[in-house]
């Protein structure tokens, strides 16, 4: 499934500064019984956000209007826990083109890069001065570039760049998943096909 072409993207964020998010409470368990990447948006930091009664908890930051955008901020260590795809899944489908931490769990990361999230490794300096910015103004706009591999604070020109494989690098711009990758060099492959010998 191709998913949305990631070039540059320009947008305010919503900070999460929590430090070991686990993919437990990025989508809570009860809501993997889905087989379709669709609807897990609503049931994102789920338990985070609603009271027992379904109502919208005011003081977490989903529910609170002040922020908005297509960039997550979140804390150290973000994604960690169980291999759940589907926490990848509710972060794109809620709407984040992009998540920034200064550290991510390895598996969280590889899901996002496979379904057309970035994630975006920064300094645990530069971190905290997005949260310090996001704080002074929560509509600061960061710039992520992924041809050249950086995020600026646009208000300040302050910039780091962050890593990423050229592989992954390549599909995001293209809007691939592997599927769409191989679809994309099948006459490549048939051609290396009939050249070997039988």
């Amino acid at each position: 499934m191709a998913y949305d072409k990631f070039n540059i993207l320009r947008s305010s964020a919503v900070p999460l500064p929590i430090e070991n998010v686990d993919t437990d409470q990025i989508i809570p368990a009860r809501f993997l019984k889905a087989t379709k990447r669709e609807g897990f948006g609503d049931n994102l930091f789920r338990d985070w956000r609603y009271n027992g009664d379904e109502t919208p908890k005011a003081d977490f930051v989903l529910n609170d209007k002040t922020y908005s955008g297509k960039i997550l901020v979140g804390g150290k260590n973000f994604g960690s826990g169980s291999s759940r795809e589907h926490a990848a899944w509710a972060v794109y489908d809620y709407g984040f083109r992009a998540v920034v931490s200064s550290f991510f769990a390895d598996i969280f990361k590889g899901n996002c890069l496979n379904i057309g999230v970035l994630p975006v490794q920064v300094s645990p300096e530069f971190a905290d001065t997005i949260f310090k910015a996001i704080e002074k103004d929560p509509k600061t706009e960061l710039e992520i570039n992924l041809p050249a591999q950086t995020i600026t604070l646009l208000a300040t020109g302050q910039k780091e760049s962050f890593d990423i494989s050229g592989y992954k690098k390549d599909n995001m711009i293209n809007g691939f998943d592997d599927i769409d990758y191989l679809q994309n060099i099948k006459s490549e492959v048939v051609e290396f096909a009939n050249k070997l010998p039988y």
